[in-house]
């Protein structure tokens, strides 16, 4: 197994992945003083000396990522955009927390080392935490990698098996109680990205009525309340290059207590499977068409059998999972449509969205035969 490696999973591979994540120059609208955090810094995190190369992470919609480099330390540095306040994707204190506390039972969590809530150092609340180095595997594989049957194969029971683990985590023993609301949690989930759909659309996608409907209507009760990441995905985990094994996993600004079916009905609206049409192979974003990797619906037994938890409904959280991609992509379209951002990378994404309405009804019509 080849190795790639940025540090914090955004890949330096030089393919086209790596071109949209690589680390690069800090952008001028997301610079901050350096100075001032590194005297910050030496005051809460022993053990740091000289002055840091900063470079910063390029991919990413949401909170903004620094690498700061010291002569033998290597720290990451997560900030929300400017103008930003402090909702639960942007609130940095909430992450921080969230980290800390989960890192005792859940040992891939990256080690949290300082929370700044002093607006004097760079005007907004940050966290520094270690760098997790190691192989994150996007779209396409790294130049000179490869992926054998019995290996993807592998990687795919991993990637079920450690969600797994996370969602067998007991939120009180983690004193992690007051990450959620709790129960309720699939119909909030329902009336919420129905709303946010409906206040992101635009004129050349569809309105999704059928759908939320369907929703609204088969909504299965709550089948536990667990932790959840709500953005389970490889180019997510970090992996030791030879073996394969986590090493560590990331972005969990949207971590929560919730319904652990509903994350893995979210989790699998992004994994393609080789038999799937043209359309989704084109969006692929993550190698889970190799030979020999799980299908979805072995996937979801695989996950019945480790946790114990019925799908019996499995329909509702394919069709939620799908619907809540089409929703973010939909939002970050609507940015684009309203020339709030002129990122190229979002122009078609109306297509994209059009695209998960007919999946959706299709898995609707299916469970209906």
């Amino acid at each position: 197994m080849g190795r790639t490696d940025d540090g914090n999973g955004r890949d330096d591979t030089g393919g086209r992945e790596a071109a949209l994540d690589r680390r690069g120059a800090v952008r001028a609208e997301d610079a901050f003083d350096v100075a001032r955090v590194d005297a910050w810094l030496k005051e809460h995190v022993a053990g740091l000396d000289g002055a840091p190369e900063v470079t910063q992470f390029s991919g990413g919609a949401s909170n903004l990522t620094y690498l700061l480099r010291y002569p033998g330390a290597e720290l990451v540095l997560r900030r929300p955009p400017a103008g930003r306040k402090a909702s639960s994707a942007h609130d940095m204190a909430r992450e921080y927390d969230v980290q800390r506390k989960l890192r005792p039972v859940f040992p891939y969590v990256p080690a949290v080392r300082a929370l700044c809530r002093d607006p004097e150092v760079i005007g907004c609340d940050f966290y520094v935490m270690d760098r997790v180095p190691g192989l994150i595997l996007r779209g396409r594989l790294p130049a000179g990698t490869t992926l054998g049957r019995a290996r993807a194969r592998e990687l795919s029971e991993t990637f079920v098996d450690t969600l797994a683990d996370l969602h067998g985590i007991d939120p009180g023993a983690a004193g992690l109680t007051g990450l959620g609301k709790g129960a309720g949690y699939v119909r909030r989930q329902v009336e919420g990205w129905t709303h946010r759909y409906a206040r992101a659309r635009t004129w050349n996608t569809p309105g999704f009525s059928k759908v939320t409907a369907w929703l609204a209507d088969n909504q299965p009760d709550d089948v536990a309340i667990r932790v959840i990441h709500n953005d389970w995905r490889l180019d997510n985990i970090v992996l030791e290059p030879d073996t394969l094994r986590v090493t560590g996993v990331l972005d969990w600004e949207m971590a929560t207590l919730g319904d652990p079916l509903m994350d893995l009905g979210s989790a699998l609206a992004y994994w393609v499977q080789a038999d799937d049409d043209r359309v989704a192979r084109a969006t692929r974003r993550q190698p889970s068409h190799l030979p020999g990797m799980l299908t979805r619906a072995e996937i979801v037994e695989r996950y019945c059998d480790r946790t114990g938890l019925p799908a019996d409904n499995w329909a509702f959280y394919e069709v939620f999972g799908l619907f809540r991609l089409a929703a973010i992509a939909q939002q970050i379209y609507y940015r684009y449509h309203h020339r709030r951002t002129r990122n190229p990378a979002f122009r078609n994404l109306w297509l994209a969205v059009n695209y998960l309405d007919w999946r959706c009804r299709r898995v609707i019509a299916r469970s209906r035969l």
